[in-house]
């Protein structure tokens, strides 16, 4: 452990889980190919709620992780990269607008004055307009990074066939039972994920709210954290398993390392995604085996924060705090690699080895050839790009 000063941090790079959606998600458990919901107003609210949080976290001057120099209640759009996985109905990106009105709510000092000297106030009652680069499928794969992945499409047919899922639908075969006459016609098999359904239709269908034994949902929970804890992880850290959040390292080290060059001006990075980098993530840092709770599925507007400071040594310093959705009051801490907090240089290389940091890189990992992107690069003669047996 490194040992910092508590003089404020230089910056902070966020992970954000989108808010609540309307519809749900059904995702084809050999492909986990999906397409995305809309953002509810309920969950536009959770995402605002941590957007607030945000802010009275980092931007308060008073708060012991108040972001240095940064500004607190008019952005400086320079301060900012904010991006998002688009595409469907724009639950991702819409969710991130809703956390950026939270962490600057609309204000009277929004405003210009013309040349002939009128003042003008934003709209909405002073509404901040903060940029975000939204990222479509077809664009890359660093924020959908499983789709159209071959090796990972053989990461599940492997575990769709083996022992691990097989224990687990014996074990989940009297909650199946007890569910179908719920389902709506809806497959009831452990492989097809039904948490979800359940989930939209409890929060959103009063007639099933009524009938529905929240019991029952609970043990939807369970099986569903089985079932996705499973298939995004791996049992080494380059594994196909973790490539959801193998993607997103380098943009990440790449935020905090530019936070401690001199000219640097962003003070806050944030990408807005859906559950299965957290997934990734906590395997890959061992953060589970000291917090083995935050395994599964994290709750709706959840955010991992990687917060850089430095010690008393003038070294950079990163610690990963967690919370898991409006269940967390505030972030929890988490170990990296078994340590409250690393070095920035020693937490690249403890994790660099699992990178994925380009599109060609992405298309080598996944046996692709010809899809998002890859038909560019020229395979003919690179002898290890085969399927899997």
């Amino acid at each position: 452990m490194v040992n910092t000063t508590s003089a404020g941090l230089i910056g902070v790079v966020l992970l954000a889980r989108h808010g609540d959606r309307s519809g749900a998600l059904f995702q084809n458990y050999t492909t986990y190919d999906s397409t995305q919901g809309y953002l509810t107003p309920y969950g536009a609210s959770q995402e605002y709620n941590l957007g607030y949080y945000l802010r009275q976290t980092y931007l308060n001057p008073a708060s012991p992780s108040y972001i240095q120099g940064i500004k607190t209640d008019i952005a400086d759009v320079n301060q900012f990269f904010v991006r998002a996985d688009a595409g469907g109905g724009n639950v991702i990106l819409d969710s991130a607008y809703a956390l950026l009105q939270g962490l600057y709510p609309p204000t009277t000092a929004s405003n210009s004055t013309l040349a002939n000297g009128q003042t003008v106030q934003a709209p909405l009652g002073g509404y901040q307009y903060i940029p975000v680069e939204s990222l479509e499928f077809w664009q890359a794969p660093s924020l959908t990074s499983w789709m159209e992945c071959g090796y990972f499409q053989d990461h599940l047919i492997r575990l769709n066939s083996g022992a691990v899922f097989s224990d687990a639908a014996t074990q989940a075969a009297p909650f199946l039972q007890a569910v179908q006459p719920y389902l709506n016609g809806m497959n009831g098999s452990f492989l097809n994920i039904i948490y979800d359904y359940l989930n939209v239709q409890y929060t959103h269908n009063a007639t099933f709210y009524k009938s529905f034994p929240e019991t029952l949902l609970q043990q939807a929970r369970y099986f569903a954290n089985i079932h996705e804890q499973n298939v995004f992880t791996d049992s080494v850290p380059n594994g196909i398993g973790q490539i959801a959040i193998r993607t997103l390292w380098p943009e990440i080290f790449w935020s905090l390392g530019n936070m401690t060059l001199p000219n640097n001006t962003v003070k806050l990075a944030l990408t807005e995604v859906d559950y299965k980098p957290f997934i990734s993530l906590f395997n890959v840092t061992n953060a589970t085996v000291t917090n083995p709770e935050i395994s599964g599925i994290a709750d709706y507007a959840s955010a991992v924060a990687f917060e850089l400071s430095q010690n008393t040594a003038g070294e950079y310093v990163v610690a990963m705090k967690f919370k898991n959705g409006t269940n967390d009051e505030a972030f929890k801490p988490l170990t990296i690699s078994g340590q409250n907090n690393l070095t920035l240089p020693n937490m690249i290389k403890a994790l660099d080895s699992t990178t994925i940091n380009s599109t060609i890189n992405w298309c080598f990992s996944c046996n692709q050839t010809l899809l998002r992107g890859c038909s560019v690069f020229n395979f003919s003669n690179d002898p290890f790009l085969h399927g899997v047996d």
